[in-house]
């Protein structure tokens, strides 16, 4: 039996997402094999495919997130059992059929989900919940700005804004308006409008919390939409992307443009400014990891929050998947379907 996987082994466009057929892997100490039912499609995956994403070389297998049930215990691992279902942040390799995995980055769950709807929570909802209750620390009333807000962390964050009771703004394309209401935000044209005069306008004194995966000179524009008090949180850079791809001339004049911001300035205004990586603080925070997971897949099962899953696609078409991503034609998430 063959383990079916996608890989780039060089660097470009979607056409590098290959399919490969490999032995089977096999779980060290302290790791579980899974067999993965789905894994999603992000936009963390084409900064790799493209050799973009800091700490991960070529070959590469993407895959940030995935879910399954647990097929084969390593040596060692005890907390886990066979045919359990679970959940993990993998960063990369969930383009795959089978992979192996250290046990403590499994959250387990018994709930009958959609895998779909289910991996869509480990990502997106997880980098929503974290940075409105970790980070922007919001309470009911508050108002925030959602950039990208028909995108899979937009959305996320728009329905974990409803269950808090936050007013909601979410700037989208055009066509993409309907979604935005439909999810209780006031959207905003940010190709036709100015998004910073809308919300001042709306608002008076502007947004509590913003909430920006554009990074550039575009954190400066987010940054005046904040009333006193307010937090900008930043959790991506996304203005490097040309025809949905990034290019490396871009990503320096972006960098070059990024606002400095003095220590000086933030007290003075009473605002704050925080940059966000669910990578690194799924490391350094185990603990929030599993008890954020724990609480999205409760919240999944008691129907609360409803993932919007774009395409379900086949393993085997990745490449296709990427297209679709890179120019921006879904809204929500992208997820391919490992083994069916």
């Amino acid at each position: 039996m063959q383990n079916k996987r996608i890989i780039a082994l060089k660097k470009g466009g979607p056409e590098v997402l290959q399919l490969s057929e490999e032995p089977m892997p096999e779980p060290r100490a302290g790791e579980v094999w899974m067999k993965i039912w789905a894994t999603g499609v992000a936009f963390a995956d084409t900064f790799m495919r493209e050799g973009y994403y800091p700490g991960v070389s070529h070959p590469v297998t993407p895959g940030y997130d995935i879910v399954g049930a647990v097929d084969k215990l390593g040596e060692g691992v005890t907390a886990l059992q066979p045919g359990q279902t679970a959940l993990a942040l993998t960063v990369t390799g969930g383009y795959a059929q089978y992979l192996c995995l250290p046990a403590d980055s499994l959250v387990p769950f018994q709930q009958e989900l959609d895998p779909a709807e289910a991996v869509s929570i480990v990502l997106n909802y997880l980098t929503a919940w974290q940075m409105m209750h970790r980070f922007a620390n919001v309470a009911e009333g508050d108002r925030i700005l959602v950039h990208g807000a028909a995108g899979g962390v937009g959305t996320a964050l728009l329905q974990l804004g409803q269950l808090a009771g936050l007013e909601l703004y979410g700037t989208a394309s055009k066509s993409k308006h309907d979604i935005v209401s439909d999810l209780g935000a006031t959207p905003i044209d940010y190709k036709a409008s100015d998004f910073v005069k809308k919300v001042k306008e709306w608002t008076k004194d502007g947004v509590d919390a913003v909430f920006d995966p554009i990074g550039g000179k575009h954190l400066q524009r987010s940054y005046y939409t904040l009333k006193s008090g307010g937090r900008l949180v930043s959790y991506g850079f996304s203005s490097v992307m040309t025809a949905g791809r990034p290019k490396l001339n871009k990503f320096l004049l972006e960098f070059l443009r990024m606002p400095r911001f003095s220590p000086v300035k933030l007290m003075n205004s009473n605002k704050a400014v925080a940059g966000y990586m669910i990578q690194a603080l799924a490391e350094k925070r185990r603990d929030w990891y599993q008890k954020d997971l724990t609480t999205l897949i409760d919240l999944l099962a008691q129907k609360k929050i409803q993932p919007i899953v774009a395409e379900r696609i086949p393993l085997a078409e990745a490449a296709r998947a990427h297209e679709l991503l890179n120019k921006s034609a879904v809204v929500g998430k992208i997820v391919l379907m490992c083994n069916q």
